[in-house]
């Protein structure tokens, strides 16, 4: 199954063009490696996922076509979640910043 597929039929994502964009962006790895969205997925494969801040990793326990909303859960478990610290300006930075915001 493609990947961006799998991430909408798992509800992962809520739609399919968004898990497009986010491969299409290089924010899917698939066993570590970026992939485009038609990239297939298998069953036992760790797959990466980074939006915004988040990155959600999940190792795949299935990938069948069609699940209802309560089973789709059972498509995948989480391995690991994290948040992407945002590095903090530097003091030139915020000065300039300031500076455009005040003129």
């Amino acid at each position: 199954m493609r990947i961006d597929k799998y991430l909408k039929v798992s509800r992962i994502l809520k739609r399919r063009t968004v898990s497009k964009e986010l491969a299409l962006n290089e924010r899917v790895e698939i066993n570590g490696r970026v992939v485009k969205p038609s990239a297939e997925v298998k069953t036992g494969d760790i797959v990466t996922i980074t939006f915004g801040s988040r990155v959600l990793k999940i190792r795949v326990l299935s990938t069948e076509d069609v699940k209802r909303k309560k089973d789709a859960a059972d498509l995948y478990e989480v391995v690991g979640e994290s948040r992407i610290q945002q590095a903090p300006l530097l003091e030139d930075e915020e000065q300039t910043c300031y500076k455009k915001d005040v003129e």
